[in-house]
């Protein structure tokens, strides 16, 4: 449950990098392909949609085994925790052999015999066995012998441990498949984070190439004007430096592509690198939803029925602590046998047993006042995390409206860049400006384009944020 509280607390201050598109594309028709192809086949992927991303992804995934993993224990603790309501049925043997019997006694027939017996003994008897009974006789039993038995209880009350501890097994489930559904948003995230990086560096070198385009036509015409003398070759040199400034820029965008390639790829569980993107258009259409209220959307979110769980947690841990200190009641049944006398016998029961944690209660008090405390504990904390998740969903709403008007901003950018590069464009040509003048003008609108996919990429991931931190 730290690791919660921390992952709620961490996510109030992290800066979203990327996010999802609002309506996952579809790969092109006759293009799809699956996303099981075994590792090391060699043989490409095709085209991939970000939504096939995710589900390969999903699929995967080792923190989605490891959360599936825990589930599957969480479904076994409740069936072994929901087998204590029946009888528990046990088999003993027991086989012994004693230096000595363990039952020994000596008996003196003279002592147990009265005077006239004796004398009705004399008329009966000849005086060798008269003077038999007068002597002491050793008896030795039970020296050797073996025990076996299997036996029934079925416990009729236990203070309440048992549905208690069924409860609790319920719990660890529900919390299991929550803690599944904050790994799947992790998934989803870091997806996305992997997607968008090559978005964004794919969209930068398309401007890249653009503005190089644009670049070797002033190239051409400096050229032709210096061999005519009626342009200086410094005007050449300076575009000929942007020029290598663009390849240094292909260069880093080409490696960099590479690397985050074969992370999504590792990430996801495909076999290769060699796989095509379904880009979405990078086109401003509006908000795509709207804000909820933080007070309904509460409920829905994992983190805070995390907290849910860990109060229910503490409040049946205060309930088991309570009954440990109260009476259990049990019946049974049995079927034994035994050769204690070297004789068989076997012989069957019922039985029913009672017991009282005396010595218990002075121990018992102390623990039933911690879990107390325990579970007052976990109300506070659900109360005050829940407070930070509510922060959370205001401040990636904010994120939300924020990044729309930056996208919006910095496409009435591009369409500034662009008048001012035409303007320089002529004013050169026209010999008012120099070509300083012209080429800054140009990098102002590489860069103008280069800012609107990043506020198109934050304005995504943005969404993605707030739909995660509203439970949507």
């Amino acid at each position: 449950m730290k690791q919660i509280i921390a992952y709620i607390v961490m996510s109030l201050v992290a800066v979203p990098l990327f996010s999802q598109v609002t309506t996952p594309l579809s790969p092109r028709e006759g293009q799809g392909v699956g996303l099981s192809t075994p590792r090391g086949s060699g043989q490409g992927v095709g085209l991939l949609s970000l939504q096939q991303l995710k589900d390969s992804a999903l699929h995967h995934n080792m923190a989605i085994r490891s959360a599936q993993y825990r589930i599957d224990a969480a479904q076994e603790q409740r069936k072994e925790a929901f087998t204590k309501y029946f009888p528990s049925v046990s088999g003993t043997g027991f086989v012994f052999n004693a230096n000595k019997g363990m039952a020994e006694t000596t008996l003196n027939p003279s002592e147990m015999i009265s005077p006239e017996l004796g004398m009705a003994l004399a008329q009966s008897f000849p005086p060798e066995a008269l003077a038999a009974l007068a002597n002491p006789v050793s008896i030795s039993m039970m020296k050797n012998g073996a025990l076996a038995g299997i036996n029934a209880v079925q416990p009729i009350f236990a203070g309440g441990q048992i549905i208690n501890g069924n409860k609790l097994a319920k719990v660890g489930e529900e919390a299991a498949r929550l803690q599944l559904q904050l790994s799947e948003n992790e998934v989803e995230n870091q997806t996305e984070q992997y997607y968008w990086q090559i978005v964004s560096m794919q969209e930068k070198l398309k401007t890249i190439d653009a503005v190089d385009s644009m670049l070797a036509g002033i190239h051409k015409d400096v050229d032709v004007a210096v061999r005519a003398g009626v342009a200086m070759r410094n005007d050449l040199l300076q575009v000929q430096l942007r020029q290598n400034e663009l390849k240094s820029q292909r260069l880093k965008l080409n490696n960099g592509i590479d690397i985050v390639r074969q992370l999504l790829a590792q990430y996801c569980g495909l076999s290769t690198t060699e796989f095509t993107l379904a880009q979405p258009l990078l086109q401003d259409e509006g908000l795509a939803m709207s804000a909820v209220a933080p007070e309904s959307a509460l409920p829905n979110i994992p983190e805070y029925q995390l907290l849910q769980k860990q109060v229910e947690v503490a409040q049946l841990q205060r309930k088991m602590e309570i009954g440990k200190n109260l009476p259990s009641v049990a019946v049974g049944a049995g079927y034994n046998y035994h050769n204690m006398l070297d004789v068989d016998r076997t012989f069957a029961m019922v039985f029913a047993t009672v017991c009282i944690p005396i010595s218990d209660w002075w121990g018992g008090s102390h623990a039933v006042k911690r879990s107390k405390l325990e579970y007052q504990k976990a109300l506070d904390e659900q109360q005050d995390k829940s407070e930070l998740l509510k922060i959370r969903m205001r401040n990636a709403w904010n994120s939300v409206v924020e990044s729309h008007q930056q996208l919006a901003i910095a496409q009435q950018s591009i369409e500034q860049a662009a008048e001012n590069l035409r303007l320089n464009q002529n004013f050169y040509k026209a010999g008012t400006h120099k070509m300083s003048d012209l080429l800054e003008a140009q990098m102002l609108y590489q860069q103008s384009l280069d800012r609107r996919v990043d506020a198109f990429i934050n304005y995504q991931i943005s969404l993605l944020n707030y739909r995660q931190a509203s439970g949507q």
